[in-house]
């Protein structure tokens, strides 16, 4: 389920889990702006098969906006980190049509640093952009993370990925240092019990004690 790109922090892949796996949490659907009904819930170690399949579908350009290099698949080694995950450290939500297919994913993974930062992806399949389950997903994740102590969000976006920008701007974030080929982002996540992220101040005037994952 990890599909059509909008974000892909490079440092992502060369995290480790630090706990035990968490049971993953039930799912509830979203209504969005066409109508059309998705259920998120938490990633499963079950769902290898279904994030490759959805790999597959992607086009090069999907594919190089999530990873900022030409891939053509998934890893085995790659399909179990994005999927065998604890819920903890490690938390990613899939969107799910009503024929099963997965149409998005939003991820964090703790910083190893700092246990309140985290840097996140979120991808959307190409057939599914422009109709708010991005939001819906950064929300959510927003929320999840909150609720595990984490504090801050951090993305690194090809600089023309301008779907990824402005969803980032929207859920909060600021620019906290760019370049011509990537940018990136910081989101200052609202404490726990708020409903958004509150708008973030500069990454490089942060108060907190160290850089995210």
């Amino acid at each position: 389920m990890e599909f059509a790109g909008t974000a892909r922090p490079p440092r992502m892949m060369r995290l480790r889990h630090r706990g035990r796996p968490r049971t993953a949490a039930s799912g509830s659907q979203a209504r969005l702006r066409d109508g059309s009904a998705v259920l998120i819930r938490p990633m499963r170690s079950s769902d290898a098969p279904l994030l490759a399949e959805g790999f597959a579908r992607l086009s090069a350009r999907s594919r190089w906006l999530r990873f900022l290099t030409v891939k053509n698949e998934l890893t085995p080694a790659e399909l179990r980190y994005l999927t065998d995950i604890d819920h903890h450290d490690h938390e990613a939500l899939g969107a799910l049509s009503r024929d099963g297919r997965g149409v998005g994913v939003a991820r964090y993974v703790r910083d190893n640093t700092n246990p309140r930062a985290a840097e996140i992806a979120i991808t959307i399949a190409d057939d599914w952009q422009g109709q708010g389950l991005g939001r819906e997903l950064l929300t959510r994740l927003s929320r999840r993370a909150r609720q595990e102590g984490i504090r801050r969000f951090t993305a690194l976006v090809a600089a023309d990925n301008a779907a990824m920008i402005a969803l980032l701007r929207t859920g909060g974030g600021t620019l906290a240092d760019g370049g011509s080929d990537t940018v990136e982002f910081e989101i200052v996540l609202a404490p726990a019990g708020s409903a958004r992220p509150r708008r973030a101040v500069s990454l490089l005037a942060d108060s907190m004690a160290s850089p995210a994952r």
